[in-house]
């Protein structure tokens, strides 16, 4: 007898515990808003810090500019000047001293302009420079501050496909990421019970229904094959094997249903062209004995998914179609195709008309076109139940539309 495997290490607690009581300080808790205030508002000193001390640097060497000598006295006993700076004291000979101190005057007035010019533009290029350093550093600190938060949107797209195993775990102080991020893990942990608990429901549902009934029909078809069986007894016989037939086919509907609600986890490539071939080969014999004819191109359509819910797909669909159809001339047309980069599989057919009000109460459970609960022969109620269920969990979706004349057109698509 092979070794029963051991059940999985449960996953690790939060360290979070929200029922706990607020410290006597919480003010003095290191939350996001707190380190976010220090990390900008410290960011903000230090760059102001430096641009005080960059305009303090270029205003001296400005006014250290700006305090050379004008000119210089060269021959003191004819008043003789001259200038490097200053090009109308040199051109200039025999000035009044009006003149003379005019001509001091624009040559002081252009050198301070020079030296404001100058002032302004290496402030801006080190405003410049500033700028670019405290985006990308405020860029990577962001980052870093918001590094949890990606963290747990992985784990919740992790989990969106099935895996509730993943955990947070988040490290760090006690802020309100680390809050969010176990108050997550504790919903996981809920939710992966409550999911274990459902797979052991079906599990055990599935042999304590299937047992009892698979014993009635053998004692049925035991008793149905004894030729001296009075007459009424085989018929009340056939009868109890109809209906355990049906309840059967009822449990199948739901553990199958209980099963396909949840995403798929192992997919592998499927064609939707074989998956309507072999759910078309599958009715032929009931079409052609109904009198219907089965027809439609079948292109290659791979998607990701599980091979047999998506052949239970165009089961259904295609057995619903030659079910639910006319008497007379009827027909069903089964198509596949890659369209706008999503697999379609159309499943068409012939038959009474449907009021457009009534078609999404089709994809209820035990819900038919005008027919009761219990008063049909042609199913169990499940089938559209079933597909939509199916074709939510591959992430695909399903739309019914009435025909013109009767009859439904049944459109599925699914990601490639």
């Amino acid at each position: 007898m092979a070794a029963t495997p051991a059940p999985p290490q449960a996953p690790p607690k939060p360290t979070w515990d929200p029922r706990r009581s607020e410290p006597p300080f919480p003010w003095l808790r290191p939350t996001i808003r707190i380190r976010l205030t220090l990390l900008y508002g410290g960011m903000f000193l230090i760059a102001g810090i430096l641009l005080l001390s960059i305009i303090y640097l270029l205003a001296a060497q400005a006014i250290n500019t700006g305090n050379e000598p004008l000119f210089k006295i060269v021959d003191g006993d004819q008043l003789r000047v001259t200038s490097d700076n200053c090009q109308a004291i040199n051109n200039a000979t025999n000035l009044t001293y009006p003149q003379f101190n005019e001509a001091v005057s624009h040559c002081i007035d252009a050198q301070r302009r020079v030296a404001l010019d100058d002032l302004l533009s290496r402030s801006l290029l080190a405003l410049l420079g500033l700028a670019i350093i405290a985006f990308a550093f405020g860029y990577a600190m962001a980052g870093r501050v918001l590094s949890p938060l990606g963290r747990i949107t992985r784990t919740a797209r992790a989990v969106a496909g099935s895996d509730l195993s993943r955990r947070i775990e988040l490290d760090g102080p006690d802020d309100e990421l680390k809050e969010l991020a176990d108050t997550f893990d504790e919903m996981l942990e809920r939710l992966q019970r409550a999911f274990t608990a459902q797979q052991r429901f079906v599990g055990n549902a599935s042999h304590e229904l299937r047992t009892p009934l698979a014993i009635n029909r053998t004692l049925l078809e035991v008793h149905l094959s004894d030729p001296t069986a009075p007459v009424e007894l085989q018929q009340l016989g056939k009868t109890l094997l109809a209906t355990n037939e049906r309840s059967e086919q009822l449990v199948e509907g739901l553990l199958l249903l209980a099963r396909s609600d949840n995403q798929i986890v192992e997919r592998k490539p499927v064609d939707l062209a074989e998956v309507a071939e072999q759910a078309v080969d599958q009715v032929h014999a009931e079409a052609e004995a109904k009198g219907v004819v089965i027809r439609g191109e079948q292109k290659p359509a791979v998607v990701q998914g599980n091979g047999v819910l998506l052949e239970r797909i165009a089961l259904n669909l295609v057995q619903n179609a030659v079910r639910y159809n006319v008497p007379e001339d009827g027909w069903v047309e089964v198509t596949t195709d890659v369209e706008h980069g999503q697999a379609v599989l159309v499943v068409s057919n012939t038959g009474p008309v449907v009021p457009a009000y009534e078609v999404d109460n089709l994809f209820e459970p035990f819900r038919r076109l005008r027919t009761e609960r219990t008063g049909s022969d042609k199913g169990v109620g499940l089938g559209l139940s079933i597909v939509r269920s199916v074709v939510r969990a591959h992430g695909g979706h399903i739309s019914a539309q009435p025909r013109e004349g009767g009859g439904l057109v049944m459109r599925v698509t699914l990601p490639v």
